[in-house]
Formats: structure tokens, sequence, C-alpha cells
């Protein structure tokens, strides 16, 4: 079963095309990651917050890159990571389209 993470984390930017011009290499690896099937990128100048969505295959997949995330987070100084991992309801999701289990 599909599950949703929600991570977020303070961050004192770049913001907006300078985050994209910056972290575009990264967003590339992403794609890379066991399990991963997307990931929608947030941010809040406003409230000084970067994180992201993310769909993975399963709990395991999420979990691992939880941590993993986690782990480079916090040797960029990031000190507190938030994440929580979510059940999918796909048929509600779905109605709603919501783009769940799109490769």
């Amino acid at each position: 079963m599909a599950k949703l993470l929600q991570v977020d984390f303070q961050y004192n930017g770049p913001y907006g095309q300078q985050m994209t011009d910056q972290l575009v290499e990264l967003a590339k690896s992403i794609n890379n990651e066991p399990g991963m099937i997307w990931k929608i990128w947030t941010e809040s100048e406003l409230e000084q917050l970067g994180g992201g969505i993310y769909l993975f295959v399963d709990e395991t997949s999420a979990k691992n890159y939880l941590e993993m995330h986690s782990a480079r987070l916090q040797k960029m100084g990031i000190d507190e990571v938030r994440g929580k991992i979510f059940d999918v309801n796909e048929a509600l999701t779905l109605i709603n389209k919501g783009p769940v289990g799109q490769e």
C-alpha cells in the first residue's frame, strides 16, 4: 500500500528560482531513491520552512528515505526534521484527482 511522507524543517533559504537553481541536481537525484513515486517540494519564506510531500510504494521505503534525508539535513546544520508517514486512501484521493500510484 502506498505511503505518504510529509517532511518539514526550519529553512532560511534560498527560495523560489534561486532555490531551484541551487537544488536542481539534488532534485534529480531524489528520483533514484528506492520506492519513491513522486515528490512535491514545499517552501515558506514567510515561516522560514522547507520540506516536501512524497509518495512511496511502501512504508519501508518511506522510513528509509526519512532516516537518510534527516541525516543529510543534519549534516547541513538543520537540527530538527519533522517527518510523518500516512496511509493513503487511494479511492477517495482518485476522486479528487490526486496522483496516487502514478510513476
